[in-house]
């Protein structure tokens, strides 16, 4: 049995190199039902950081999100266990980033268009990333556990039916899985083909923001290039937009 009070090694020295996108074949996020050892060591400061970031932006909520820690990449496989935690515990990681201690994965859907633009968002001043551009998506929370495992496909589509409306059963799915990873940040995606143009999607999506009672972005964005000055880019975005232009034109 683990012990944990000791993070776990994993083999982040044979991780691909940062930023390279490389196929992702599976994804095995077993949950762990203890505290994660990250939260345990830090929750002095977790709490401290929460009341700054609080007062900051009076709109952050405190709800649980999944955590991973000891991340192995192997052959295209990601495994390794997750934990639930505080919001505000990823606030406090994500300022330093103790990749030995734990890493942020997330899955995120590419909507393209018929018409072969991204269609991305932007997150609104309220958010923990505000003003940032890239595809509807979220952290996993234990919402998207299914028989002890993270469901990445349900987190998608939940994901972004919340901030955009749109569904991707609507939607064919042009790719497998890929990733990158960037300072302990594992950006897990795949691109889906929508039948609409991208006006129209723009639109749709801006039909829901007006009646969305909480929404979480500003706008929707149709992106038709990948250059990263663009926009206010999340990091993994810019490497992400010209592997779709390059693979589905």
């Amino acid at each position: 049995m683990h012990d944990l009070l000791q993070p776990l090694t994993s083999n982040i020295s044979e991780w691909p190199r940062e930023r390279l996108i490389f196929p992702a074949r599976r994804i095995d996020l077993r949950v762990i039902d203890a505290p994660h050892p990250y939260y345990l060591s830090e929750r002095a400061q977790i709490a401290v950081n929460w009341d700054l970031e609080f007062a900051a932006n009076p709109a952050l909520y405190d709800g649980q999100m999944m955590l991973p820690r000891a991340i192995e990449i192997h052959d295209g496989v990601i495994s390794g266990e997750t934990h639930a935690v505080p919001y505000s515990t990823f606030l406090l990681w994500r300022k330093t980033r103790p990749i030995a201690a734990a890493v942020h994965l997330f899955s995120m859907p590419v909507i393209v268009s018929s018409d072969g633009a991204v269609v991305a968002i932007r997150m609104g001043k309220h958010t923990s990333n505000p003003g940032r551009v890239y595809c509807a998506a979220g952290s996993l929370d234990p919402g998207d556990v299914r028989d002890g495992v993270c469901d990445l496909d349900g987190n998608m589509a939940r994901e972004v039916l919340e901030e955009t409306g749109l569904s991707l059963s609507d939607a064919e799915t042009v790719s497998g899985f890929h990733a990158l990873h960037d300072r302990g940040v594992i950006t897990v995606f795949r691109a889906y083909r929508f039948a609409a143009t991208a006006s129209d999607l723009v639109e749709r999506i801006g039909r829901h923001i007006v009646v969305d009672p909480e929404p979480e972005i500003d706008e929707a964005l149709a992106i038709r290039n990948a250059d990263p000055g663009q926009h206010l880019y999340l990091p993994f975005m810019p490497p992400i937009l010209e592997w779709v232009f390059n693979n589905m034109r």
